[in-house]
């Protein structure tokens, strides 16, 4: 499973390594095709070394997600050391993940 990250935790939780956040929100139907997706790289990735998948409601977390403009979701942001490097926005599969994940974590 994904971490779940809240306005309270998210600061400290991208401030280390290589952070994938999936913004989303229970009623968005795209939303709910990402979340699996989320996960099964969330349990594939769970041991590699400076990297986390998490994922950040937006309705419950309204502060994180104005902050980092995210307008539309599902919106998926990869933080390096506490700074945004990427988004993608809209449904992505596991391989476009994966190579970004890479991308930034090598």
């Amino acid at each position: 499973m994904a971490l779940e990250l809240t306005d309270q935790n998210f600061d400290q939780e991208i401030s280390k390594g290589v952070v994938l956040v999936d913004f989303w929100a229970p009623w968005c139907g795209p939303c709910k095709m990402q979340g699996p997706i989320v996960d099964e790289l969330a349990e594939e990735l769970k041991d590699k070394e400076g990297v986390k998948i998490s994922k950040l409601n937006v309705d419950e977390n309204q502060s994180k997600a104005g902050e980092y403009q995210v307008m539309s979701i599902p919106t998926i942001k990869i933080f390096k050391d506490g700074k945004d490097v990427e988004t993608m926005v809209g449904m992505q599969n596991k391989d476009v993940l994966l190579e970004m994940i890479d991308k930034h974590s090598s």
